[in-house]
C-alpha cells in the first residue's frame, strides 16, 4: 500500500507539512546577570513579546499558537517576536526575527508538562532589553503580575489571550452548587481585577467572549486560532487502512477518535457511558489518545460497564505526523468538553475532513455550528450523546467532512488568523 509519505510530490498529493520553527538548542545563560544577545531586526516596525507558562516541552495548543506566530513573524521583515517561557534552566535560542528566552521554573505538580514562571528580575531585564511595542500575556496566574512589575518602567501596552475557562470549571468538576457559586464569583472577581492590567483581552471564540462579558469584562477582541491546512488534510485519508493497522485499529469498523488531555473538564465520562450502546448498534471502536489525571478512573469506568472491548487506549502522541494520520483515519472526532475556549483538536479534525461530535456548549460546539460539519449533544447527557454519535457515524457520502474542510480553509488558515491578530496589536497601539 502507498503511504502518504510515499505519495508526497505526486500530482494532487499532499506536500510535506512546513515544520514549526524550532524552539530548541537553547544556550544555557544566567539571564538574571549575563549579557543579553543584540537586538535582531532593529528597524522592525512592530515587536511583540509573548509571555506564558502554558508552553509544554512537546505539545499543547498554546505552544502551537506561539510557534505558528513565530513562523509568521520570521517570514515578515518588519516584525519581531520575543518569547518568554519557563524551562528546566535559564537560556535563550535565536532565530530569524524570533528569539526565545527560557526561565528556570519548577514543574506544576498537578500539570507536570508545564512549569511555573516566577523570575521577575530576569523578566524585567529581558523586557527592558528587548523593548517590545506590545506584550501579550497567555496565562492568568502569577505571570500577569510578574510581567506587569517587569514592564513598569517601559510602559508598553499589555494585552491578554484568554486560553482557560475559569468560570466554566466549577460545573465541569461537578462541584456542589454552593461551592460552584463561590468559585464562579471568585473567578469573576479575580479576572475583573486582572483586566485592569490589559488594553484588551483576546479570545478565540464567541463563547469565551460571552463568558468574560458576563463577568463584567468589556474590552474583548475575538481572534480565532488557526490550523496547518497543509498538514491536516483529507488526502491523508487515502492511507486510512495503513494508519489503522499501524496503531492496531480495525480496518473494517467505524472509528470515533479523541486526542487530548484526560482531565475532568474534558467530560469524557459522558462519551464512555454512551459507548456500549453506540458500539452495539454501529460496531464502532472508540479510540482515546492521550494521558492525564483522570485516565485511571476513566479506564475503570469503562471496564465496569463493558469490559473495555470496544475502546482502544493509546498513549500521548508527540509526533505531529502521527497525529495528522490519526485524525485522517477516523470516521468521527469526539469533542466532549463543554467549557473549551476554542477546540484546536476539533479544528484539526475538520481540516482533515472528519465530522465532529461535540457537547453543545463551548468553543468546540461553536466550530461545529459555524462549519455545519457535525452533531451536538446535551452536555452531561450520555443518552443524547448516544443519539449524536450514532447520527454522525451514519455514512453521509462525505458531506459533513467536505463542509468541515471548506470551513477550515475559509476561516482558519494560520496566515489569515495571524493577519487578524496583528491588526489587533496595531489597533491597541493607536488607541
Amino acid at each position: 500500500m502507498t503511504t502518504i509519505l510515499e505519495a508526497a510530490g505526486r500530482p494532487g498529493a499532499i506536500a510535506p507539512a512546513t515544520p514549526l520553527p524550532a524552539i530548541a538548542r537553547t544556550a544555557r545563560v544566567e539571564l538574571g546577570r549575563a549579557p543579553l544577545p543584540p537586538i535582531d531586526r532593529p528597524h522592525a516596525e512592530l515587536t511583540i513579546l509573548d509571555v506564558t507558562k502554558w508552553f509544554g516541552e512537546t505539545s499543547g495548543g498554546v505552544r502551537t499558537y506561539l510557534t505558528e506566530k513565530a513562523r509568521y513573524v520570521s517570514e515578515r521583515e518588519g516584525l519581531r517576536q520575543v518569547l518568554v517561557v519557563p524551562g528546566p534552566f535559564d537560556g535563550y535560542a535565536l532565530g530569524d526575527g524570533v528569539r526565545t528566552y527560557r526561565l528556570q521554573g519548577p514543574r506544576i505538580p498537578t500539570q507536570t508538562a508545564y512549569r511555573f514562571l516566577f523570575a521577575t528580575r530576569s523578566t524585567r531585564r529581558i523586557v527592558e532589553h528587548e523593548r517590545p511595542d506590545v506584550i501579550e500575556v497567555g496565562s492568568p496566574f502569577f505571570v500577569p503580575w510578574v510581567t506587569a512589575i517587569a514592564a513598569r518602567r517601559l510602559q508598553a501596552p499589555m494585552v491578554a489571550f484568554h486560553h482557560t475557562s475559569l468560570a466554566g470549571l466549577p460545573a465541569s468538576l461537578a462541584m456542589p452548587e454552593p461551592f460552584a457559586r463561590l468559585a464562579r464569583a471568585g473567578a469573576a472577581g479575580y479576572l475583573r481585577r486582572l483586566n485592569r492590567l490589559f488594553r484588551t483581552t483576546m479570545v478565540a471564540s464567541d463563547y469565551a467572549a460571552g463568558e468574560l462579558r458576563r463577568m463584567g469584562i468589556e474590552r474583548v477582541s475575538r481572534v480565532a486560532l488557526g490550523v496547518d491546512l497543509a498538514h491536516f488534510h483529507p488526502v491523508r485519508r487515502a492511507a486510512r487502512d495503513h494508519t489503522r493497522r499501524r496503531f492496531g485499529l480495525p480496518v473494517d469498523r467505524p472509528v470515533a477518535l479523541y486526542i487530548g488531555r484526560l482531565a475532568p473538564e474534558k467530560s469524557l465520562e459522558v462519551v464512555l457511558d454512551a459507548w456500549s450502546e453506540v458500539a452495539r448498534q454501529s460496531g464502532a471502536r472508540l479510540v482515546i489518545v492521550g494521558a492525564g489525571a483522570t485516565e485511571r478512573a476513566l479506564r475503570a469506568r469503562m471496564r465496569a460497564q463493558s469490559g473495555d472491548a470496544d475502546v482502544t487506549w493509546l498513549p500521548f502522541v508527540a509526533d505531529r505526523e502521527m497525529v495528522a494520520r490519526l485524525h485522517a483515519c477516523a470516521d468521527v472526532y469526539v469533542s466532549p468538553g463543554a467549557v473549551e475556549t476554542f477546540g484546536l483538536s476539533a479544528l484539526e479534525a475538520l481540516a482533515s475532513g472528519v465530522p465532529v461530535v461535540s457537547a453543545a456548549h463551548g468553543g468546540g460546539w461553536e466550530l461545529v455550528q459555524r462549519s455545519k460539519a457535525g452533531v451536538g449533544y446535551e452536555p452531561g447527557s450520555s443518552g443524547d450523546a448516544t443519539r449524536a454519535l450514532l447520527d454522525a457515524l451514519t455514512p453521509d457520502g462525505g458531506v459533513r467532512g467536505a463542509l468541515g474542510r471548506a470551513y477550515a480553509e475559509r476561516e482558519h488558515g494560520w496566515n489569515t488568523v495571524l493577519d487578524r491578530l496583528f491588526a489587533v496589536y496595531r489597533e491597541v497601539l493607536h488607541r
